[in-house]
């Protein structure tokens, strides 16, 4: 007995030292051949680079952050027998994915910015299917993004996208169901058995909690508007009062229903208003402080302010370096939108000519792996087709390309696997790509 474990041992350990040996030449083979002062490369790192860097500008704080402090909210404040009745496996099939569904529209969020969300839900105990109905419903069915592709691309292309998108958002959460449904039963089983007690707040609390954190998500990053007049413009102009409007009713809910100190809810509000005055021109300022201050009356609160940051902190550190990364590595694969990666945009719009499978698939494939803010596919696609896209393979990326991502991908193995990831990845681009035909067949170019 004592032999065997000791050759198994060894052996464990032979395997590990040459996994090392194999990771430490594989790291001298890239040094040693790395293609520094070839042009495409220096510019495909620099590309990496300027993609990282615009990300942080533009999305960790306004997008990433709230995101983070939503899901950590989750974790803390949804009691995990709510999230069992409405999302869980055994939930009534339509309600749980129509809340999904809904949940994911309302938010209209890019594909890295749902991941914490979808983090959150998943691990408080929503079914795999309605949590990747909404994972995929968060960044695909995106209202004002549809409306820009049917101004822009022409109403059949955004009507197939709205269409696409709905259908998709169930039959994936439906599939990944089936696929998994043993995990799933199994879970479902371990939450029964395991029953969660219930915090004593009424639910109309905890929903009014909620809605304040995701109305400073979704109006803070509301994207200017092709048109300067209606609804949407409007909306546009006033963003940063209705965020500041909901950013007060977050402050009053967690003084009045969460025991934090007033104190420190009413020296933030001074020193947002502050940073509001000081710095009109820079809404971030303001921002920036309020995030701070948030943090600081967490630190100072015991019980639920303090399980509140420590899973928004856990949230971040699985999910902010590898998003980062991915961003990174995105950037050097393909650029960003206009500039040049390191694969030549001249092969991504000679492959995507036409309807033919392996045009569509390809459109997916790219789409999948590419990073794309929000609304910035639009004139992408809109530059592809220009090229001589066909319309399946821009149904087939506008399909894919929202819903995942480089850096999506690789958060996502973090959070459930990599068995489960790349039966979700597959899915959408399997599906992305036979849409994309259908639709090419039935509107040709």
């Amino acid at each position: 007995m004592n032999g065997t474990c000791e050759t198994n041992d060894g052996t464990g350990t032979w395997r590990r030292e040459l996994a090392i040996l194999a990771g430490f030449v594989a790291l001298f083979l890239g040094l040693f051949y790395l293609p520094v002062g070839v042009p495409r490369f220096d510019n495909a790192l620099k590309e990496g680079l300027e993609l990282a860097k615009w990300y942080a500008q533009e999305h960790v704080l306004l997008c990433l952050i709230p995101a983070l402090f939503i899901a950590g909210g989750i974790s803390v404040f949804v009691n995990q027998a709510a999230v069992m009745r409405y999302l869980g496996p055994k939930a009534s099939k339509p309600m749980a994915y129509g809340v999904a569904s809904v949940s994911g529209t309302i938010l209209a969020v890019c594909s890295c910015t749902v991941l914490p969300l979808f983090g959150g839900i998943w691990k408080r105990g929503a079914g795999l299917g309605p949590a990747t109905a909404f994972l995929y419903s968060g960044p695909a069915i995106n209202v004002l993004a549809i409306v820009m592709t049917a101004r822009i691309l022409g109403f059949e292309l955004g009507f197939g996208r709205a269409l696409g998108a709905v259908v998709f958002s169930s039959v994936i959460g439906l599939a990944m169901h089936w696929v998994f449904r043993r995990e799933e039963q199994e879970r479902a089983d371990a939450a029964i058995e395991m029953p969660e007690a219930e915090r004593g707040r009424p639910l109309w609390q905890t929903v009014a909690f909620f809605a304040s954190m995701v109305g400073v998500l979704v109006f803070a990053n509301w994207s200017k508007p092709v048109e300067a007049t209606g609804l949407w413009a409007t909306i546009f102009v006033w963003k940063w009062p209705i965020s500041s409007g909901f950013a007060l009713g977050l402050g009053a809910s967690l003084g009045l229903w969460f025991g934090f100190r007033w104190g420190g809810l009413a020296w933030t509000t001074v020193a947002v208003t502050a940073a509001a005055i000081l710095w009109p021109a820079a809404p971030l300022a303001a921002f920036v402080v309020g995030c701070t201050g948030l943090t600081i009356i967490c630190v100072r609160t015991p019980g639920e302010g303090h399980e509140w940051l420590d899973a928004t902190w856990t949230l971040t550190k699985q999910i902010f370096p590898l998003l980062i990364a991915g961003v990174f590595v995105s950037g050097i694969l393909l650029g960003r939108p206009g500039q040049e990666g390191v694969i030549p945009s001249e092969w991504v719009s000679q492959a995507v000519g036409g309807n033919s499978f392996s045009s569509n698939l390809f459109a997916s494939v790219v789409g999948a792996f590419m990073y794309f803010a929000t609304l910035t596919e639009v004139p992408i696609l809109q530059g592809l087709l220009g090229s001589g896209m066909g319309k399946g393979p821009a149904l087939s990326l506008l399909l894919a390309g929202p819903a995942l991502s480089l850096p999506s991908m690789l958060v996502l193995r973090s959070i459930m696997g990599t068995k489960k990831t790349a039966v979700y990845v597959a899915l959408v681009v399997v599906m992305a790509t036979f849409t994309g035909m259908l639709y090419g067949a039935l509107f040709p170019n």
